[in-house]
């Protein structure tokens, strides 16, 4: 795997409250980042327990390919996924432990994205972001995740 970098880092602490970027974020194993609505068990999808609910990435080129090839401009905290990245391939971390920053992950599954994203920005993002929707990870040790961190 080559190296990625951290573009920018995005919390909620409701469902459907806006993120907000914030530089840098505490994320702990079992919980995720620390003030984002999974971290306090209070997501859409809190309800389904597991691993794949403490962390979720997006690559920025998927947001760039999504505006250039369907005409939908998604800000990247608007995709309501914590972590974007540039210069990784995130569909090939499924099964597979990384680095970002500090922090260990391991990639669990896609992040497809769903009805309830859809709901909150726009009907395209469901074919736009089909298999290039981020990544869910599992939070495997403690730290803190920067803006421009390395991904290895």
């Amino acid at each position: 795997m080559g190296k990625g970098s951290v573009v920018s880092i995005h919390i909620a602490d409701q469902p459907t409250a806006p993120t907000i970027e914030v530089r840098t974020a505490h994320a702990l194993p079992g919980r995720g980042l620390q003030g984002d609505r999974y971290f306090e068990k209070t997501g859409t999808f809190s309800d389904k327990d597991g691993p794949d609910r403490e962390l979720t990435l997006i690559e920025i080129e998927a947001l760039e390919a999504l505006e250039r090839e369907c005409r939908v401009t998604l800000q990247p905290g608007a995709a309501r996924r914590q972590i974007v990245t540039r210069g990784v391939a995130l569909n090939h971390l499924v099964g597979r432990e990384f680095q970002v920053g500090e922090v260990r992950l391991r990639g669990i599954r896609l992040c497809e994205p769903c009805s309830h994203l859809a709901g909150l920005t726009q009907p395209e993002v469901l074919d736009g972001l089909a298999h290039r929707g981020g990544l869910r990870a599992q939070v495997l040790s403690e730290g803190t995740i920067r803006t421009g961190d390395e991904i290895t």
